[in-house]
C-alpha cells in the first residue's frame, strides 16, 4: 500500500470497558487489561484504517475476582475454549455534524460473528514531549450478550432480569505513528459540544 502508516496501541493510555445494568438499577463496570491491534491507515486519513483488533477476555476485570472468575466461565466467556475476542473493521464513514464517524466491522465472541456499528470520536494528532506522533480516539457503541451465545438470564421477582442484555461499550484508545511522517491530516476532530452552565 502506498504511503501506508502503521500505528501501534499506547498501552498506557488505552482503555477497552463496558458497563452491564444491574438488578434494572445500576451498572456494573469493567475493562479489559490484554488487548492489542494492527492498524494501518493511508497517510494519515483514518477514514482508510484497516483494523484488526484482538482481546483476551481471561484479562477482564471488574473489581471483584469471584464476579470475574464466573465471568470467564461457559456463562459468559468460555475462555477455556475461546482465547480472543477479535474485531476487524471494514468502514469507516464520513464525519456527521460533530465530527463523529461510523465504525463497521466483524465482532467475533465465543466462536460467533455479528456485524457490528461503532461510533467514533476523534480527538486530535499532536507530537508528544518525546517527538511521537499520537492519535486520540473516543469509541462507544451498545451490543446485545445474547447475540453472542452469552444468554444466561436470572429473572427477578418483581420482573425484568438480574443482568441486562444490552452491553455498553466505551473505549479510550491512543494511537503511536509507527511509519510514514509528515503527511497531511484528513480526518477532522470532533466539533466541541457547548455545556450549559
Amino acid at each position: 500500500m502506498t504511503n501506508e502508516t502503521k500505528w501501534s496501541i499506547d498501552q498506557a493510555h488505552s482503555e477497552i470497558a463496558f458497563k452491564v445494568r444491574h438488578l434494572m438499577i445500576a451498572h456494573v463496570k469493567g475493562s479489559f487489561k490484554t488487548f492489542d491491534a494492527s492498524i494501518y491507515t493511508m497517510a494519515k486519513d483514518f477514514t482508510t484504517a484497516q483494523i484488526d483488533l484482538w482481546i483476551d477476555p481471561a484479562s477482564i476485570n471488574t473489581g471483584d475476582a469471584k464476579r470475574d472468575e464466573h465471568l470467564k466461565g461457559a456463562d459468559f466467556f468460555d475462555v477455556q475454549n475461546h482465547k480472543q475476542i477479535t474485531f476487524a473493521s471494514s468502514t469507516i464513514g464520513k464525519a456527521d455534524k460533530d465530527g463523529n464517524h461510523e465504525l463497521w466491522g466483524e465482532l467475533t465472541m465465543k466462536g460467533i460473528t455479528k456485524n457490528v456499528k461503532l461510533t467514533v470520536e476523534f480527538g486530535g494528532i499532536l507530537n508528544d514531549p518525546w517527538k511521537n506522533e499520537k492519535a486520540g480516539f473516543t469509541v462507544t457503541g451498545k451490543i446485545n450478550r445474547s447475540d453472542w451465545g452469552i444468554i444466561l438470564n436470572t429473572p427477578m421477582e418483581g420482573g425484568g432480569l438480574m443482568l441486562g442484555e444490552e452491553i455498553t461499550i466505551s473505549c479510550e484508545i491512543e494511537l503511536t505513528n509507527a511509519g510514514q511522517k509528515d503527511i497531511e491530516m484528513k480526518l477532522k476532530p470532533a466539533v466541541a459540544k457547548k455545556v450549559a452552565l
